[in-house]
């Protein structure tokens, strides 16, 4: 009986927090999902079923924002894993600076995504730009960066990239530094060199810090839309439209319900991608 009662009792710590995460997470995913199949307003709504989802589905720029946000999520998770491992291996070593460069790799992360789109749309002008006038210097004729419909998504998923490798860094430091120095010992003892050290090391033990990048990383670039919207609004025409800037232009247009309706949407691609992925990454899992 005792048991029971303290049992019941600690409950009672998680019950703020509980209501909070109700507060915040559970009722307004419970609402979305409601007036989803509602034409609603500020003021007034109407029950409309799934009248919402079926008219968004026949977007012709929906099968577009599909594509380039896979291609955008898959662009920018890889070059994160890859930089931010290298990254992460450069600055656990010995060199004199690694504390200065972790703090300059780290700042980019702490800027404003708006900030950042900003100033890299006018760094990326393809007459005034400082990248395209850099480029003249040396002969090279730069391109229109955010205006050629074949590189638009990916000038712009690189700069998503800059933004967000110092954070990849930091989870790679953290991850690194926490694998035993036995292994090191042992690897010195039977003769292996600095290939084998990272190939048969760092890169193994360190999987849990590389899921955690993929995780964050990925769906980071599902839900993308700040960066998009601060340089390209999607433009020129659909080349750089993402589901996330669809929607935001069904509310721009006061189609809230329609709006909402692709917000459940991009939840549900988000969850069916994320989440077998996560399992898959933790049945691949090394423990220390």
């Amino acid at each position: 009986m005792n048991s029971i009662f303290k049992r019941t009792y600690s409950y009672w710590f998680l019950l703020p927090a509980a209501i909070i995460y109700f507060i915040i997470f559970i009722l307004p995913t419970m609402m979305s999902f409601f007036f989803s199949m509602t034409r609603w307003t500020l003021s007034d709504w109407e029950f409309i079923g799934f009248e919402n989802f079926i008219t968004f589905f026949q977007e012709q720029s929906l099968s577009i924002g599909f594509k380039n946000t896979l291609i955008y999520a898959v662009v920018t998770c890889t070059l994160k894993v890859a930089l931010g491992l290298l990254l992460g291996v450069l600055l656990t070593s010995k060199i004199r600076t690694k504390s200065y460069l972790r703090s300059v790799i780290f700042f980019p992360t702490l800027v404003s995504t708006i900030a950042v789109g900003i100033a890299f749309s006018m760094m990326m002008h393809p007459t005034q730009g400082v990248i395209n006038t850099a480029l003249a210097a040396i002969g090279i004729d730069g391109p229109d960066w955010l205006g050629d419909t074949r590189i638009a998504l990916l000038s712009v998923a690189m700069v998503d990239v800059w933004k967000g490798l110092g954070f990849a860094t930091v989870i790679y430091i953290a991850g690194i530094l926490s694998i035993p120095g036995e292994y090191y010992e042992a690897l010195q003892i039977d003769g292996g060199n600095n290939w084998h050290k990272f190939w048969n090391i760092i890169v193994p033990l360190s999987r849990p810090a590389t899921n955690s990048v993929i995780i964050l990383a990925f769906i980071g670039g599902l839900r993308s839309f700040d960066l998009v919207w601060a340089m390209t609004k999607g433009g020129p025409g659909f080349t750089t439209d993402l589901i996330a800037s669809i929607i935001y232009k069904q509310y721009q247009g006061g189609f809230y319900g329609l709006a909402t309706a692709g917000n459940v949407i991009l939840f549900l691609v988000v969850t069916a991608l994320a989440f077998p992925l996560y399992t898959y990454l933790n049945r691949k899992e090394v423990d220390l």
